[in-house]
């Protein structure tokens, strides 16, 4: 039986994580999305001190903490992974950051009302997308804001989702369909910018950086994981340079009753 060094392979993939970004640009995300673009996001969103922010599948937080040490928001992390939220909680004592974070699967969502809604980079995770957005303004006050980035594209066929690892999280939709569902959500798209070119630039860099890890992951005991990653980024960038998927981040405004 293999026995994996986790904090070994978490540092690891940090480490390889940060490499494929530009300096400054790296605060911890798993994700495609760089620091400048979440503090974009986060000014379109009127994110600033007071504002009550709530973000979704947050993982470890890089991106939440970065808004909340720059923007000096109310800060809410959820997650359903017990590690991350550990590791969450860790980073914001560590940099002195106010934070609460929940472990919970989502939907639903904690009770309660928010300013701001966050979901970076999951959108896709969601096959119900009418559900979710409907939990999102329901925690949103009137003129509340939520805040994605879409992965857009019409639903994987079968041979793609044969060639994708985890291709049960991966559900992607057409933007006109997704501004659609938002505003049967009672949210109007106030800002939208696509983000592909800058995506592909880093999903490229993720591909090198991980393949460059590869062997030490394997030593770890994290052989599949990291397989799994070099196949899964490379399928990303393929579909990425073809226009097969495209990046979007959007920022939604809930209307006035």
């Amino acid at each position: 039986m293999t026995v994996v060094d986790r904090a070994g392979v978490e540092q690891r993939l940090r480490q390889a994580r940060a490499q494929a970004f530009a300096p400054g640009e790296f605060v911890g995300q798993e994700s495609f999305v760089s620091a400048g673009e979440v503090l974009a996001l986060g000014r379109h969103a009127s994110i600033r001190p007071g504002v009550r922010v709530l973000d979704l599948c947050c993982g470890e937080a890089g991106p939440g903490l970065h808004l909340t040490r720059e923007l000096g928001c109310t800060y809410r992390g959820v997650d359903a992974s017990p590690d991350a939220v550990a590791r969450a909680r860790r980073r914001a004592a560590d940099e002195g950051l106010e934070a609460r974070f929940d472990l919970a699967t989502v939907p639903p969502l904690p009770a309660g009302s928010f300013d701001v809604v966050l979901l970076l980079e999951t959108v896709l995770a969601f096959p119900d997308k009418p559900a979710l957005l409907q939990e999102v303004s329901s925690a949103l006050v009137p003129g509340g804001r939520f805040v994605c980035t879409l992965e857009e594209g019409l639903p994987l066929t079968t041979a793609e989702a044969e060639m994708m690892p985890a291709s049960d999280t991966v559900w992607l939709t057409p933007l006109t369909r997704f501004r659609s569902e938002l505003l049967a959500a009672g949210l109007r798209v106030r800002w939208c910018m696509e983000t592909s070119q800058a995506h592909r630039a880093t999903v490229d860099a993720l591909v090198d950086s991980y393949t460059a890890a590869a062997p030490e992951l394997r030593e770890s005991g994290a052989g599949r994981a990291a397989d799994d990653l070099i196949a899964s980024h490379r399928l990303w960038s393929r579909w990425l340079h073809e226009g097969r998927v495209r990046k979007f981040a959007v920022v939604a405004e809930k209307v006035l009753p």
